[in-house]
This record gives C-alpha cells, sequence and structure tokens, in this order.
C-alpha cells in the first residue's frame, strides 16, 4: 500500500506529510480547498507529464514523494531489471518527482529514471478514476483484459501469443517473396560477383589489425632497423655508452661500500638498473635481427590491405560489415534462384503455424466463453447493490473473422440500465453518473483478480445521491477489505465508512493561501460530516452521528 506521500510547493500546499493506513480512506472538504492537488500528485507518481506551471509561486522546484510497502515486489522487480535497476528486496518502493523551472527530474529508490519506466511502474502501483477516467472501461480491449484477468488466462494466453506471432512473422515474409518480382540477369550477375569477390578474399574479422600491424613494420623496417640499431649502441658498452659510465659507477659505489656497508640502503636499486639495461640493450638488438623482412612478404602484405581497403569501400567500414554484406547477398541469390522452392517450403510452414494458432486460440475461446457467464452474473449483482436494481449486464464473446494477437474473438460489454429496453454496448448508452457506478461493480467483481495494491476515487460519486451514494460508499469499504482504497468524496454517506477521515482546508497566514490536510475524528469527524450535510443544528449532527454508528 502507499505508506507515506509528501509534497512539498505543489501548487497551494507548501508542505504536507501525510501517512496513509489501510482500508477506506476518505478526503473530504470543500470545493476548491485543494483536494485536487492530492490527485495531480498521484498522477506525478504515476508518470504524467508536469510543467512549472504547477511550482508554488515564489519558489524554484516542487517534490513529491511516495513510498509503497508491496507484499509481492515480483511485478515491480520485474519492471524495474528491464529499467537496470536493483530489485526491492525489501519490499519498499519511493518514487521521487522534482519539477523545476528548466528541468524535471523523477527519481525510484534514489535511482534517476525515465519517465517512460516511471509510467510502467505506476501500472502496477495505482488504479486511480476521476469523473472522466473511465475510457479504459469502454475500451474493448480493456474489457477483454478484464474477463482474461477473471478467467485466469495469463498463462494460456501467453502461449497463444507466443504461436500467433511465429505465425504472422511467417505469413509475413511468405508475402514479401509472393510480392518480390524476378530479379534482373543484371542484378543476379552482381549478386554472383558480389558473394564471389568476397569468398575469394577468404576474409576473417580478427586479421585486418593483425595484417595491418605487420604492414606497418614491413613499410617502416628500414627505419626501424635504423633507430633500434642507435638505441641499442647508446646503450652500448664501448667508450661512451651508458653502460660504460654506469660500470664505472658501480665500481666507484662498491669502494663506498668497503669504507661506509650503511650506504647500501642507498644504493642497492644500481645493481638492478645495470642489469635491466644489460637486457634492453640484448632485447634491442634481437629487434632489429628480427626486423630483416623479405621484400616478398612486404609485398604481399601491401596486396592484403590494399584488398581490405578495396573491399571496405565497396561493402562497409570494416570487415565484419563486408561480411555481413556478403550474407545478405548471398541470402538474396539463393531466393531469387530458389524462389519456387522457397515458396512452397514457406507455405507450408505458414500452414502449420496457422493450425498451431487455431488451436492454442480454442483453448483460450473455451475459457473466456465459460467464464464470460459467471462474470456478467457477478457484475449484474454488483450493479444490484449499486441502485440499478433491473438492469441487464451481459459480456458478449464476438468471433474475429482472423486470428488477433488477443485470441480468436473480442468481446463488448453490453448493458441495459432500463427494463425493457434492449442491451447495448457500454461505450454508447452510459451516462457519466451510470459508468462510474459501473466500473466500480466492475472493479467489485475483480476485487481478488486486480493486483493494483492502491485504488483511487475522485468524486466518482459526483452524479449520485441518497441511498446510491451509500451503496457506493459501501461497495469501496469492501473493496478495502482487499486493497487500500482513498475516496475523494462530497457525500457523508461515503466519508462515513472510511476507517480513516481526512479533510482538506484552506487557510491564510501571513499574506499567503496554503492548503493542509489533517485527519479528522471524534467531535471533529462529526463537525465535518454536518458541514457535508449542510449545517445545521441537533438534527444536522444526530443524522452525521448516526451515519458514523451505522458504518461502525
Amino acid at each position: 500500500m502507499l505508506t507515506l506521500l509528501k509534497i512539498r510547493n505543489l501548487a497551494l500546499v507548501d508542505e504536507l506529510v501525510w501517512e496513509l493506513g489501510p482500508g477506506l480512506v476518505g478526503v473530504t472538504g470543500e470545493t476548491g480547498a485543494g483536494k485536487s492537488v492530492i490527485v495531480g500528485a498521484l498522477k506525478l507518481v504515476l508518470g504524467e507529464r508536469a510543467d512549472k506551471s504547477l511550482i508554488r509561486t515564489g519558489e524554484d522546484t516542487c517534490t513529491v514523494e511516495a513510498v509503497f510497502e508491496l507484499r509481492d515486489a515480483a511485478e515491480i522487480n520485474a519492471v524495474l531489471a528491464e529499467g537496470g535497476l536493483e530489485p526491492c528486496e525489501d519490499g519498499s518502493l519511493i518514487v521521487r518527482r522534482v519539477i523545476g523551472q528548466s528541468a524535471n527530474r523523477q527519481f525510484v529508490n534514489d535511482s534517476p529514471v525515465t519517465l517512460n519506466l516511471l509510467k510502467r511502474l505506476g501500472e502496477h502501483l495505482v488504479d486511480l478514476h476521476g469523473p472522466h477516467d473511465h475510457q479504459s472501461l469502454l475500451s474493448t480491449e480493456r474489457q477483454l483484459s478484464m474477463l482474461d484477468a477473471y478467467a485466469g488466462c495469463d498463462g494460456i494466453l501467453d502461449g497463444y501469443r507466443s504461436t500467433w506471432r511465429a505465425w504472422r512473422d511467417k505469413e509475413t515474409e511468405l508475402e514479401d517473396l509472393r510480392k518480390a518480382e524476378s530479379a534482373s540477369t543484371q542484378e543476379l550477375d552482381l549478386l554472383r560477383h558480389q558473394v564471389g569477390e568476397i569468398d575469394a578474399a577468404q576474409l576473417k574479422p580478427e586479421e585486418e589489425d593483425e595484417i595491418a600491424d605487420r604492414y606497418r613494420r614491413a613499410s617502416n623496417s628500414s627505419r626501424l632497423v635504423e633507430l633500434s640499431g642507435a638505441a641499442s649502441s647508446a646503450l652500448g658498452a664501448d667508450d661512451d655508452g651508458v653502460l660504460t659510465h654506469l660500470i664505472e659507477v658501480q665500481r666507484l659505489v662498491r669502494d663506498l661500500e668497503k669504507l661506509d656497508p650503511s650506504i647500501r640502503e642507498r644504493t642497492q636499486g644500481l645493481e638492478t638498473a645495470v642489469m635491466e639495461l644489460q637486457e634492453l640493450e640484448r632485447s634491442l638488438a634481437d629487434y632489429s635481427e628480427d626486423l630483416d623482412i623479405d621484400p616478398a612478404e612486404a609485398n604481399r602484405l601491401e596486396e592484403r590491405v590494399n584488398l581490405f581497403e578495396t573491399l571496405k569501400r565497396k561493402y562497409g567500414g570494416d570487415l565484419a560489415a563486408v561480411l555481413t554484406h556478403r550474407d545478405r547477398a548471398a541470402a538474396r541469390l539463393d531466393a531469387v534462384e530458389n524462389r519456387g522452392e522457397r515458396l512452397e517450403q514457406l507455405t507450408a510452414e505458414a500452414a502449420q503455424l496457422r493450425e498451431a494458432t487455431d488451436k492454442a486460440g480454442l483453448a483460450l475461446t473455451a475459457k473466456r466463453k465459460k467464464a464470460a457467464p459467471k462474470l456478467s452474473k457477478e457484475i449484474s449483482g454488483q450493479l444490484k447493490d449499486l441502485g440499478f436494481k433491473q438492469s441487464s449486464f451481459e459480456v458478449q464473446v464476438v468471433s474475429n473473422k482472423e486470428p488477433a494477437s488477443s485470441g480468436l474473438e473480442g468481446i463488448e460489454f453490453l448493458f441495459g440500465p432500463n427494463p425493457g429496453e434492449p442491451l447495448q454496448p457500454l461505450r454508447q448508452i452510459a451516462s457519466s453518473g451510470e459508468i462510474s457506478r459501473v466500473m466500480l461493480a466492475v472493479k467489485s467483481a475483480l476485487a481478488e483478480q486486480d493486483a493494483t495494491p492502491l485504488m483511487v476515487f475522485d468524486e466518482i460519486d459526483a452524479n449520485v445521491g441518497g441511498e446510491i451514494a451509500r451503496a457506493v460508499g459501501k461497495k469501496m469499504a469492501t473493496l478495502g477489505l482487499r486493497h487500500q482504497v482513498v475516496a475523494i468524496t462530497h457525500f457523508p454517506q461515503v466519508a462515513a465508512l472510511a476507517a480513516r477521515h481526512y479533510v482538506v482546508e484552506k487557510e491564510v497566514a501571513g499574506g499567503r493561501t496554503r492548503s493542509r490536510l489533517f485527519p479528522v475524528g471524534g467531535e471533529q469527524r462529526i463537525s465535518e460530516l454536518v458541514r457535508m450535510l449542510g449545517g445545521g443544528g441537533e438534527q444536522a449532527r444526530a443524522m452525521a452521528a448516526s451515519l458514523l454508528l451505522d458504518a461502525s
């Protein structure tokens, strides 16, 4: 669940630290008090784009930080791993957004992340619904994913999609070959020449650097012999060589050591220096002798280097690119020369994969058709609890003409709020008030399958009232048994059912307006419910107390 939300300098909020608890959390307050800031902060956590207009006047940055405690971090860790981040080993995830005047930054567990990664994490963390946030429920793709979650189709759907992708890839390959025109004689000749020319060179990518080094030594052999010989002579033991002078130094030091043995600590490196220089002289002499390269070998190396350069100019920047070009040309040549045979082979392979796709799709279809009536019945029951006493709801399964990535069929949520009227697609007939309750009914029916830890309902009860509002509150409270639920509401019937009740209030201090959030209980909570009921005397207070008593 979301255990902590910290907001700093966001709109009217200068600083807010909110420690939430489990179950249904109610948030109330007068219109304009700043309840929308909380929703805005959560949207930032979910990866929504932000701009500097959100920053509180007079400040340079605003910050939102959310701490989630995860019971099962497997899905979150999978997303983190794809982004190259460390997993949540202790089950704690910290998301932080910093909005600045010139740049925005986002962090997960103190590591910088992209906005796209934050969005992907947000899909697993928070399910947010407002008066206009029901488009996902109207999408037939989303409806199908809801049915699959209810039916437990994850494993079988993954298997089907893998088979379907293989079939579609094969069909694409087959279609490309069918559409490909026969190659001209000139193209065939060119392809044969390119493959033959590269094959004749007998290229090995690893030999390019080796040949280049050997050629460089061969082409500069005279100068290398001259330089190494000069260095060896300078070290030599003739009258003016470095070693001659060192040997004299060595004799003098030995005489010193005879007179004062303590000096050995200072001179002990001399013997090593003499030995190393003697070894260097011998090594340079050997190197000079090895440089005696056969002119024929030098010519061969030069020809090899020139061949490399010619091939690279024609086919690529290095030998690996030349060989890649050769493979492409050979594949094209093979496809053209053996087009008929390849067509026959691809046709057979595509037919085999189509058969496997149909088989996997039928297994998926059977599971969906078995679950659809059960889900329809479950949602219908939830709708009756929410005031649709005589409504009808059906999960209709519709076959596709061709297999799709989602299966052999699609689905449509059909809804009939009024008895005697035919059921129509939900996207065509539901009003905003109805769609809010249908969404809540669907969420309630899928409560066990929905793994999202936090659900946020932002005034989805805006177009209902009375007993319906209370039914909505009860449904949210029931969802709170399996999820953490935050309900931002104007209805006392809903707020009274919350396990925890917070009030957002706007105040003016020091000539500045700010929003603050604080918990209410006891008499404070009754006073807030009285305000929500429209004020009044003892009658309103008694009604507020009654709402709380019934909720308890």
